[in-house]
């Protein structure tokens, strides 16, 4: 697919912080943060004028669901967006609770485990082909999937074999199966559950919930671009080398565990490449198809780049050229510098504590927001085009209809129901409008439930 869609929907985690004694526990934190949702919207998931839903997911986990997205920097920028939309939350929240008598601080990450090894996801959403075999895709796109954490791990501190170690992925520990429907009781790297969003003849979403969340935006280009370049081969129907894993779920814990990339995993053919080596095989597959086919967008060239200078960081164990780049070398540098120079073990409470505010999403917390201030880690999106993201949908998907829709009856103040496909005006005539197409800006069935809800009562 030349133009794809794209979703992304982070969880985030959430920590009420009482500096006056009064607890509260995480539902009643997440109540406080989802009131004035509820105010407007009288439930705790919606849809915003922007295009995207917000709610509140199992476990008082806030989860914020981009709009529909066909650009790379488009995407990243609508993600941005959710944080924004999550730190205004925050404020209100946490003005409310004063008014309450309470004082205290509201703090939320984008990270993927808790204190109690709870985890929570980041999951990636691509448009695919409804015509394309599931099994050949899954198969072929699963060692790419279990590998791909050298590129894009966000990194973490964990327990392996009686020693602290830090890793490549937050979420490699808590994946149990290949390919599944379950999304919590079983998480697989692939959710099978099908619901395209979209025309089911003619589309089909794929749902990776593999991936850790990102902080950095040079990290979140890399992981959704080189994703959709290897969908893109895969799509292509051109055979590669069978890379099929014989164990998925081992050899991603053992991938994430092992900082040389050199792990073997061992293949259904009997094969054993390193980690580093998939990557390797699959990196210049991709090369090659972009030289015989072209590139698809004007961020190819930077995404292959980038992908290739991180393997070739690893391959050298010398990570100076990628540690402004990707969020596990820039948070191993931080953590392993402090270590180093205060004399710690990687088992430090004050270790674990960086780990943790790393991903804190408010900016004048957050050491990540703290080191791309000191031109410590690099953007690939405008604070401008963030804040257009938190107010506007993208202007080339489906959401710009839905946000015209909400706009629309939020401003008569009429009861109305919106989701991914479906517009609905609850009072009155106009019926239920299906929006099938994610690639459609206009329609005149929405145009028309519109006209026929703005007119007085």
């Amino acid at each position: 697919m030349d133009r794809r869609i794209f979703g992304l929907e982070t969880e985030f985690g959430l920590n009420y912080v009482p500096s006056d004694g009064r607890r509260l526990t995480p539902e009643d934190a997440a109540r406080h943060l989802f009131r004035p949702i509820v105010a407007w919207g009288r439930s705790s998931n919606v849809f915003l004028e922007n295009g995207s839903r917000l709610y509140l997911d199992v476990g008082s986990h806030p989860e914020y669901a981009t709009a529909e997205c066909d650009q790379l920097l488009q995407l990243i920028a609508h993600d941005r967006a959710g944080e924004a939309l999550m730190l205004d939350l925050v404020d209100q929240a946490e003005d409310h609770l004063a008014e309450e008598g309470h004082e205290g601080k509201i703090f939320m990450f984008k990270n993927n485990v808790d204190s109690a090894g709870n985890s929570y996801g980041c999951h990636e959403n691509y448009l695919i082909p409804r015509k394309i075999e599931f099994k050949r895709l899954a198969d072929m796109l699963i060692p790419f999937l279990v590998t791909r954490q050298l590129l894009c791990g966000a990194g973490n501190l964990v327990q392996v074999d009686d020693e602290t170690r830090y890793v490549y992925s937050q979420r490699a520990d808590h994946m149990w199966e290949g390919v599944s429907s379950a999304t919590t009781r079983s998480r697989p790297i692939i959710n099978t559950r099908d619901e395209p969003h979209a025309d089911a003849e003619y589309h089909r979403r794929l749902h990776v919930i593999v991936g850790d969340s990102t902080m950095s935006e040079t990290t979140q280009l890399l992981k959704i671009g080189a994703t959709d370049l290897v969908l893109r081969l895969i799509e292509s129907g051109e055979i590669y080398h069978d890379l099929r894993l014989e164990n998925p779920i081992r050899s991603i814990r053992q991938v994430s565990h092992d900082f040389t990339g050199q792990t073997v995993v061992r293949l259904m053919g009997g094969d054993e490449p390193t980690a580093l080596q998939i990557q390797w095989v699959l990196f210049e597959a991709v090369k090659e198809f972009v030289a015989r086919h072209g590139a698809h967008h004007d961020r190819v060239e930077q995404i292959l780049e980038l992908w290739e200078r991180v393997l070739t960081a690893i391959e050298a164990q010398d990570f100076s050229t990628i540690d402004t780049d990707i969020d596990w070398a820039i948070k191993r540098k931080l953590l392993l510098g402090y270590a180093q120079k205060n004399s710690l073990e990687l088992s430090s409470h004050r270790l674990a504590q960086l780990n943790l505010t790393y991903h804190d999403i408010d900016p004048a917390r957050g050491l990540f927001h703290l080191l791309k201030k000191r031109g410590l880690a690099t953007s690939v999106v405008s604070d401008e085009q963030i804040r257009d993201a938190v107010v506007n949908p993208p202007a080339t998907t489906r959401a710009a209809l839905r946000a015209k829709f909400i706009r629309a009856a939020r401003a008569t103040g009429r009861r109305y129901s919106a989701d991914w496909v479906h517009m609905k005006y609850e009072e009155g005539s106009g019926g239920i409008v299906l929006a099938k197409d994610p690639f459609a800006i206009t329609n005149p069935q929405v145009d028309e439930l519109i006209r026929i809800m703005s007119q007085p009562v």
